[in-house]
């Protein structure tokens, strides 16, 4: 018949997945007996509402009819054990416990198991939890899973562990999906391996709970390091080289780091994603989140996108916010507002942040900055911490500075980094440096890296390179090159080059010149190519040069147009002179100059010699004067002579002082 198995018992009581109070991945109030009565309907194997049927019993749903109850009625007022029971079971469920309660205790007394996992059901509703046990312990020892599972949870509840265990392995061991739950939820509470075996067993028949917490361990033991990256703090973009780095944009929320999943074996992966799909199937707004997050980090988008808007539609605020930002990604910043002001106003405060940024971005600076207190109100970090970048983009430097220091305070390793930067630049090096060490041990690159530039400063070469290395270990691109040129100062070439190409790679056009530089230096100049024979093809050296040449690098301009002139490239060579020179390199000019001159462009070579002369190439004030004198402007040859005597060097100085002895002699003559 059946068994009431702590439904209606606990109405009050929410699903453990709606349960405020509820963790990610600790969930467990509801299972383990606040209420020994406690069903997820949908959860279960059972009845509606939790009525074990007693074998050859008509179903719940047959018996739910005007007929039948009359049927079961007589028979019930006529002493049939079996129809007493069936009656018992359907007032229960509809909450008529006066009027089941004598069928359900004369169908006991005649030793009917469900009836008497039912009236312990029903005297739980009614306040009498132990005389309740007592009936419960009568249908377990009868074999009724249910009642063993009832049973069970209400020694859990009294905190005794051992009866508790007992009771639950009954439960599931009988195929009890309830009690496979249970039991689980007791085991991993006390950090035993079992309890894998038994959230699969609930979770295969059904149990979408189980499902879902299954499949969060399992990712667990994946990534060894299990956590909801939803709005963590993370480091910001990196600017500038030579100078102290600090975030300059404000967070909306990486798209990597929202993912539930922190990249764990693929084949664990795999697995927890079919019981996230199970348990989403079934209505779990989490497992349905977690296993969008899982879809967009593999890249299938629309259908993350279906299921973060399922989640988010059942009202989880974290997948409000991710569909979010899978809108915003899509370019549609005004239907990802719509998401993110949805999860915002439910407490999310990544979903806040993006706010702040998204109307940050548009100017409405007052209304970003709402929105970022609304953030810090959800118990957001990057709410103080964006707030301290809105402020300083305002040049607010005191609001900027209470921000940060509220934001590292409460350990927000880019803030502090951030108030480092804003000490530093108001001259306070020994304030600066705790927060850059407290950043750096944190794991902020920038702060690390910071730190070797504070260092640097004061001419602690070897504790800068301590913390250069720190930083170019962790992928910081300008903290690689750093320690390059250290080893490449102290003749460690090999392991110079080392650094130099993860710099490179990274997109330092510095670190590719100075690699091309190291790698120049070990093959012997080309010679002009011999007619009839085909140009020499590039070496690594030159596309190394060429890199940092597109970059905007002036000398590396200068020597890819050295390098395509010795192989006779002069098309290539004049326009790499021509780029350099134009973004202000005086031997740009120079060399440009040369060239024209030998294509018998001097008029224009004239122009930039004067203008490398004039920025202070010595050699290009000696061209000038040698054109002057061959143009008999000897008084203009010798203002040249004396502009390249100063300059110099030693070479061109004195064979400009020799030309302009010569030129005085003529115009003395």
């Amino acid at each position: 018949m059946a068994d009431v198995s702590f439904a209606d018992a606990a109405a009050q009581y929410k699903d453990s997945e709606d349960s405020s109070e509820d963790t990610e991945d600790n969930i467990g109030t509801a299972e383990t007996a606040e209420c020994a009565a406690t069903v997820e309907s949908a959860e279960t194997a059972e009845t509606a509402d939790g009525v074990e049927n007693t074998e050859g019993a008509e179903t719940a749903a047959s018996a739910d009819n005007a007929e039948s109850e009359a049927r079961h009625r007589r028979a019930a007022d006529a002493g049939d054990t079996e129809s007493m029971s069936v009656l018992g079971a359907l007032l229960l469920r509809r909450g008529d416990l006066a009027g089941a309660e004598p069928y359900l205790r004369a169908a006991t007394a005649d030793g009917d198991r469900a009836a008497a996992n039912n009236l312990g059901v029903l005297l739980h509703q009614r306040g009498y939890p132990d005389e309740a046990a007592d009936w419960w312990r009568t249908a377990a020892v009868a074999g009724s899973a249910a009642a063993a599972h009832a049973l069970g949870r209400h020694y859990r509840e009294r905190g005794d562990e051992p009866g508790a265990e007992y009771w639950l392995r009954q439960s599931a061991e009988q195929g009890h999906a309830l009690g496979a739950y249970a039991l689980a939820d007791l085991l991993e509470h006390r950090s035993d391996v079992g309890a894998e075996r038994w959230l699969r067993a609930a979770a295969e028949q059904g149990h979408r709970e189980a499902a879902y917490r299954l499949a969060r361990m399992l990712e667990r033991k994946a990534a060894d390091d299990a956590h909801d990256a939803f709005g963590g703090p993370g480091p910001g973009p990196r600017t500038g080289t030579g100078h102290v780095t600090q975030t300059g944009s404000h967070r909306t929320g990486a798209r990597k780091g929202d993912s539930p999943v922190a990249g764990p074996e693929a084949g664990r992966v795999g697995e927890a994603e079919q019981w996230y799909r199970q348990a989403a199937a079934r209505g779990h707004r989490r497992a349905a989140l977690h296993l969008g997050a899982i879809l967009e980090q593999r890249g299938e988008l629309k259908e993350a996108g279906r299921w973060y808007l399922i989640s988010a539609k059942a009202g989880e605020a974290r997948a409000a916010c991710a569909l979010g930002f899978l809108l915003r990604d899509a370019g549609d910043r005004e239907s990802a507002a719509v998401w993110w002001l949805r999860a915002a106003q439910d407490g999310d405060g990544n979903a806040a942040n993006a706010l702040g940024a998204l109307h940050a971005a548009r100017g409405e600076q007052q209304t970003a900055e709402r929105w970022y207190r609304a953030a810090m109100d959800a118990g957001d970090v990057n709410g103080a911490y964006n707030l301290g970048l809105l402020c300083a983009a305002q040049d607010r430097t005191p609001q900027a500075e209470q921000w940060y220091r509220r934001a590292a305070y409460a350990g927000h390793r880019e803030a502090a980094n951030a108030l480092a930067v804003l000490l530093l630049q108001a001259g306070d090096a020994t304030g600066a440096e705790p927060w850059f060490s407290k950043a750096a041990e944190a794991g902020s690159v920038d702060a690390a890296f910071n730190l070797g530039i504070l260092y640097a400063g004061r001419d602690e070469d070897r504790t800068a390179l301590l913390w250069y290395e720190r930083a170019a270990a962790a992928g910081h691109t300008e903290a690689a090159l750093q320690v390059g040129m250290a080893l490449l100062h102290h003749g460690e070439e090999r392991e110079a080059e080392r650094h130099l190409r993860c710099a490179a790679g990274g997109g330092s056009a510095e670190a590719a010149f100075r690699l091309a530089g190291v790698l120049d230096s070990r093959q012997p100049p080309p010679g002009p190519p011999a007619l009839g024979e085909p140009m020499p093809e590039k070496s690594e050296c030159e596309e190394w040069y060429e890199r940092a040449a597109e970059q905007g690098h002036r000398r590396a301009q200068v020597r890819v147009g050295m390098l395509a002139a010795s192989r006779g490239d002069v098309e290539s060579a004049g326009r790499w002179y021509r780029e350099a020179a134009e973004a202000g390199s005086r031997n740009g000019a120079f060399n440009l100059g040369l060239l024209l001159a030998r294509e018998g462009s001097e008029r224009e070579a004239a122009l930039w010699w004067s203008r490398a002369a004039n920025d202070g190439h010595g050699r290009a004030a000696l061209r000038l004067a040698l054109l002057a004198a061959r143009r008999g402007e000897l008084t203009e040859g010798q203002r040249w002579c004396a502009r390249a005597v100063e300059l110099g060097p030693a070479e061109v100085a004195e064979r400009a002082a020799r030309l302009r002895e010569a030129l005085h002699q003529e115009l003395t003559a």
